[in-house]
C-alpha cells in the first residue's frame, strides 16, 4: 500500500499534492478575507456574499491589480490570462481525494 502525502488548506479544505501550492492557495484566501473585510467596513449595505466574491476576485487577480497600480490600468480590462484560466479548470484535477481506510 502506497502512502501519499497531501496538504490541506485550513480555510476551505482544498487539498494539494505539494506544500508550495497549498501555501500559495492559503495566502490567496487570506488576502481575499482581508480585502473582504476592508470592503465590508467601507461600503455600507454590501452583502457578505458580494463582499466575499469581490475579495476573491481581487485576490485572484492580484498580479493584474499590481500592474494596473504601476501605470497599466488597461490590464484590468482584459480577460484572465489563458494560463490562469487553465489553472482554474485543472485545479480540481490537481486536488487529491482523501482515502478512507478499510474498517
Amino acid at each position: 500500500m502506497a502512502v501519499v502525502a497531501v496538504w490541506k488548506c485550513d480555510r476551505d479544505g482544498a487539498m494539494f499534492d505539494n506544500k508550495k501550492d497549498a501555501e500559495e492557495h492559503d495566502k490567496m484566501l487570506e488576502l481575499a478575507a482581508n480585502i473582504t473585510s476592508l470592503i465590508e467596513r467601507n461600503i455600507n449595505g454590501i452583502s457578505e456574499e458580494a463582499g466575499e466574491e469581490i475579495g476573491l476576485l481581487l485576490a485572484k487577480r492580484r498580479d493584474d491589480l499590481a500592474k494596473a497600480c504601476k501605470g497599466k490600468p488597461e490590464v484590468l480590462l482584459q480577460e484572465e490570462a489563458p494560463a490562469a484560466q487553465e489553472e482554474d479548470s485543472t485545479a480540481d484535477d490537481d486536488r487529491v481525494t482523501p482515502l478512507v481506510a478499510n474498517q
